[in-house]
């Protein structure tokens, strides 16, 4: 990611600061927001298959991957609203992941096809 990504995350923080404040209250809905982004994410897989025979298809791939952004942009600004600088820590999630990817051991003949899931 480049600066200006960065820069937007510290703008959103600074922006919802300067608006609702930076209390307990506030920060909490700062983190309940991820969940209502996650439901957007659910919402617009749900959209992509089709699975509601009423209202049929109604989302894009493009649409999903618009709202998993959303959503990864908003834990970033959450980070950053609890004084941490969420570029380090995300730095550090991907070091971690990366380690253990590293560290995994290698595929069996009896576990040919399995999928090998990184848990994060």
């Amino acid at each position: 990611m480049d600066e200006t990504t960065w820069q937007a995350v510290r703008a959103a923080r600074g922006w919802l600061d300067e608006t609702n404040g930076t209390g307990e209250a506030e920060l909490t809905c700062r983190m309940l927001k991820l969940t209502e982004e996650a439901g957007e994410v659910a919402a617009a897989w749900i959209g992509m298959l089709g699975q509601n025979p009423r209202k049929g298809v109604t989302h894009t791939r493009e649409e999903v991957a618009a709202e998993l952004a959303d959503t990864a942009f908003t834990a970033l600004v959450a980070i950053e609203s609890l004084g941490l600088d969420a570029r380090a820590e995300l730095e550090a999630c991907a070091a971690k992941v990366a380690g253990r990817l590293d560290d995994r051991p290698a595929a069996s003949g009896s576990a040919a096809g399995a999928v090998i899931r990184p848990v994060l």
